[in-house]
């Protein structure tokens, strides 16, 4: 089985676009796709650190862009301030997008499989069960 990732930005998350580019950001390095795990992991991980209570409010509103970049490098251990700026990502954001609206993709997670969108599969089952599912 293969595995790829692609990032659904969503707007009622304030901090996403903010937290995929950083995602993308860390992957752009010598050691991209172990660093944007970690990224992943340690936003994951620590999902409450990025959240905003009922989608507006709480301690994330006096948060700025470059504090979540930091917080991100401290709980990874990647660094991914330095390349937030670079020119190019902008066009790999975009294709992230493009690729979900073009599949019909509005929430995170979503499942594919050869292609296809499985709305029966959400990321708490057991993987058995994606197993079963994808047969």
């Amino acid at each position: 089985m293969t595995l790829h990732i692609r990032l659904q930005s969503q707007p009622w998350h304030l901090f996403s676009g903010n937290i995929v580019r950083a995602f993308l950001t860390a992957s752009t390095g010598l050691d991209g796709k172990v660093a944007a795990r970690r990224v992943m992991q340690a936003v994951f991980g620590n999902r409450t650190e990025f959240d905003f209570t009922n989608h507006c409010a709480g301690p994330n509103r006096q948060a700025t862009p470059d504090g979540v970049l930091s917080r991100i490098e401290a709980l990874s251990g990647a660094v991914v301030a330095d390349a937030f700026n670079l020119p190019d990502l902008d066009q790999e954001i975009k294709w992230h997008s493009k690729y979900a609206r073009q599949n019909g993709i509005h929430v995170s997670p979503t499942f594919m499989a050869d292609g296809l969108v499985r709305s029966v599969l959400v990321s708490r089952d057991p993987v058995e069960q994606w197993e079963a599912a994808l047969q």
